[in-house]
């Protein structure tokens, strides 16, 4: 399930992405993504430390993408904040974790659905990128 805090991160992202590279305060971002200013400090804290948006000090400062809208994947966004993408540890291929219970896992029934499930949602996931649905007219978050 998509957290609060990924989908607040979506939302300031499509913000500065129709911004078309101007820097924007964070109190103008948390206005119009409809979020709130503390949270989305935080969570720009983070997608700056992941090089997917920057910012610069001062009274004229703010934050802006540090790619283009093109070049950033939601995949990328959800798992900085959310984690990995697999619905069990066994499935995933980043943070992969034998599970305690499992007798056979090159047998175990479940993980190989879990695989394709993780394979469905990743797809989906790394292909949208932020310009797309910055261009989409319909609200989708």
């Amino acid at each position: 399930m998509l957290s609060m805090k990924a989908k607040y991160a979506l939302r300031a992202l499509v913000v500065m992405a129709k911004n078309d590279k101007k820097m924007l305060q964070t109190r103008v971002i948390a206005t119009e993504a409809d979020v709130p200013q503390k949270f989305l400090e935080a969570i720009l804290v983070e997608l700056k430390n992941d090089g997917i948006v920057n910012s610069k000090r001062g009274i004229f400062g703010g934050y802006f993408l540090a790619k283009t809208p093109e070049e950033i994947s939601l995949g990328r966004v959800i798992r900085k904040l959310d984690g990995p993408l697999a619905p069990i540890r066994c499935a995933s291929v980043t943070a992969y974790q034998k599970c305690d219970d499992c007798l056979d896992e090159k047998t175990c029934a479940i993980r190989k659905v879990m695989i394709e499930v993780r394979n469905a949602i990743a797809s989906v996931l790394d292909a949208k990128t932020l310009q797309q649905i910055s261009d989409s007219p319909l609200e989708i978050l």
